[in-house]
């Protein structure tokens, strides 16, 4: 098959050309990269945190590790930021993809604006081509049945992060190919941890963004791959989807940017837990003193069967509470607010409880309106025979106030306020800045 017959020559094609993203859409890039922060900030004393930067073996020249003092090898410091940013269950979130694309696209961009002088405005650029590329093959390959089995972050994530890193650093149309075409080896990452609660979950974005690393490397010295890696008979559609490639992957089609798709979470859980947490604590605000005696959750489909989304427990680690619907509303009904705290309750007698009498529904409405909206309902019935309801079309998604709160409260706590506000500052007026290599410079201890 020739280059120019290929689809994923195409789709690199329109990623590599040059484009004017309007104003709104760098403003989504500036919130997801500060929110992308903020979680690596908070992260940073977590295990799986400290077991990632183990990894990452100092090297003269090289990039910097969120949070942590002198410079790694880059492939090593993008898996340790990725793996950070993903360690609160709070990243970013494209429903359309199921995929979390912050962890993998900024951990690469920010290690390569290290390696070579480039902009933040490249930066910026690159990064929205790598969430556009990840969320419209997300949208095309994903189903609920694929999800049940794959991690759609290990799925579409080393072709996300291999184009934003191709655009960055500045591959011609060949290179970029091949290393999109490489990158279509690596996807990986399997959901069996969403029923045991294991952590190799934390490291998915690692293996992609390392992977992606090297995939770029490979084609930067020549390395050659398959031009059909995407409708190929042993391509990436008939791999996972188990089908052929029905349509080309347009990117920007009519003007729409994915990356102002993404929302970031209020909540640090599963992304199909948050509506229904946040219409648990709506309900609960009508219960008073009334004990409940039954929980019923209505929500998509898709949420309710995800792994790990419908688990009773018992709960034996944090994730398989933060992955639940039951224990999420469970835990909000309980404490009358939604936290990370929650989480940390496992044994907590009154969220068993209620845990317990919970039922969680799939509901054809919010079905169907899903990915464009995540609608859920929480009724409450009480001893007394009394009832309250709460309902919201969509999940209420963390705003730019709640963003900026977190990464100051993240980052002083890691560099102090001072160094907080001066990154905060740098994120906001990033596409004006000439090194982009200053942003991680600042995020390191010692700065």
């Amino acid at each position: 098959m020739q280059d120019v017959e290929s689809r994923a020559g195409r789709l690199v094609r329109d990623a590599l050309a040059p484009r004017s993203f309007r104003r709104a859409t760098l403003q989504q890039a500036r919130r997801c990269l500060l929110d992308y922060l903020s979680c690596a900030f908070e992260a940073l004393p977590l295990p799986w945190s400290e077991q990632a930067v183990v990894l990452a073996v100092p090297a003269a020249g090289g990039a910097h590790v969120i949070g942590r003092a002198g410079t790694r090898r880059p492939d090593a410091a993008a898996f340790a930021n990725a793996v950070a940013g993903h360690g609160l269950v709070r990243e970013d979130m494209h429903a359309g993809s199921v995929a979390h694309l912050g962890v993998v696209v900024w951990p690469t961009v920010l290690a390569l604006a290290q390696q070579q002088p480039v902009s933040g405005a490249q930066v910026l650029e690159a990064a929205i081509v790598g969430y556009e590329t990840g969320a419209r093959l997300g949208r095309a390959v994903m189903t609920p049945a694929l999800a049940r089995l794959f991690r759609p972050t290990g799925l579409v994530g080393p072709f996300a992060a291999a184009m934003a890193g191709a655009r960055l650093a500045g591959f011609d149309e060949i290179r970029a190919r091949h290393a999109f075409a490489l990158a279509g080896n690596c996807c990986a990452g399997l959901n069996e941890w969403a029923h045991t609660g294991g952590s190799e979950m934390y490291f998915h974005p690692g293996f992609v963004v390392r992977n992606a690393w090297a995939c770029l490397e490979l084609a930067r010295h020549g390395a050659h791959a398959s031009a059909s890696i995407l409708e190929g008979q042993a391509g990436f559609f008939h791999a996972y989807a188990r089908a052929p490639m029905q349509d080309d992957i347009v990117l920007f089609a009519d003007g729409q940017a994915e990356i102002e798709q993404v929302f970031n979470k209020p909540a640090p859980a599963c992304n199909f837990a948050q509506s229904p947490c946040q219409a648990a604590l709506q309900a609960v605000q009508q219960a008073g003193a009334r004990r409940i005696a039954a929980v019923r959750i209505d929500t998509t489909q898709a949420a309710v069967h995800y792994p790990g989304c419908d688990a009773i427990g018992p709960f034996q680690y944090a994730l398989q509470a933060k992955m639940s619907i039951p224990f999420g509303v469970a835990a909000t009904l309980a404490r009358g607010a939604i936290a990370e705290d929650n989480y940390r309750r496992l044994d907590d007698p009154e969220i068993a409880r209620l845990v317990s009498v919970t039922t969680l529904c799939a509901d054809a409405a919010y079905s169907a309106a899903f990915p464009a909206r995540q609608g859920a309902r929480v009724t409450l019935q009480f001893d007394d025979g009394g009832t309250a309801s709460a309902a919201l079309d969509d999940v209420v998604a963390a705003d730019d106030a709640l963003i900026r709160q977190r990464f100051r409260l993240a980052a002083a706590a890691v560099l102090g306020a001072d160094a907080a506000a001066r990154i905060e500052g740098l994120v906001d007026c990033y596409e004006q800045v000439d090194d982009a290599a200053e942003l991680p410079r600042l995020c390191a201890a010692g700065a």
